[in-house]
């Protein structure tokens, strides 16, 4: 329980200080928009490319688990 709480308490603290960075940032608004913006493509394109890579990872391991099945029950057949 206790863990939860410095948890919370840290990412609460985060998200307290991105917002008043933004709030303070010595650029325009509408820089600071751009950036963060631009910021957020980056990190949703780099998650997509992770996603997909372990996903082909987990796709080829399944894959390779069927086919060593199915070669271990036709040994087995014989």
């Amino acid at each position: 329980m206790k863990n939860n709480q410095v948890i919370l308490g840290v990412l609460g603290g985060l998200a307290a200080g991105a917002l008043l960075g933004i709030l303070f940032a010595p650029e325009k608004g509408s820089k600071t928009r751009k950036m963060l913006a631009d910021k957020g493509e980056g990190y949703a394109d780099d998650l997509k490319s992770k996603f997909y890579n372990m996903y082909d990872t987990v796709a080829n391991k399944y894959n390779g688990a069927i086919k060593e099945a199915k070669d271990f029950a036709d040994k087995v057949e014989l």
